[in-house]
């Protein structure tokens, strides 16, 4: 029961940011590109506040997951880094907390691109 719920969580706090985002496409003049970025700023803002590591713990993936959870992880990274090498850290922090999952993104689109071909919609 408590991986049922568990899963419940995830699921409906993932499907609400999806949500979020799918009705400032609809509603707003918002390009897809400004929407993904305004996630990830928020992220960021949100996880240097130190309020998204409670959502993370509350759902998971469900919130580490999306563009909030990258600009999270970008916030701590930051924050580490600087508690580590002051304010080079600033710097390098983002990158060394966010450099394996865009790497297996680099990868792994590789891979996809090798094993299937695009083919014309129409």
């Amino acid at each position: 029961m408590a991986l049922l719920l568990t899963y419940l969580k995830c699921f409906l706090v993932g499907g609400l940011l999806c949500a979020i985002g799918q009705v400032l496409i609809d509603r707003t003049g918002l390009t897809p590109a400004r929407i993904l970025t305004a996630y990830v700023v928020a992220g960021v803002a949100l996880g240097a506040l130190g309020l998204y590591q409670p959502l993370v713990d509350f759902a998971g993936a469900g919130a580490s997951i999306p563009l909030t959870g990258f600009g999270n992880t970008l916030a701590k990274g930051m924050r580490k880094a600087i508690a580590e090498r002051g304010a080079l850290g600033l710097f390098t922090g983002g990158f060394t907390a966010a450099a394996a999952g865009v790497c297996a993104a680099i990868v792994f689109g590789y891979l996809a691109a090798l094993l299937f071909r695009s083919r014309d919609k129409g």
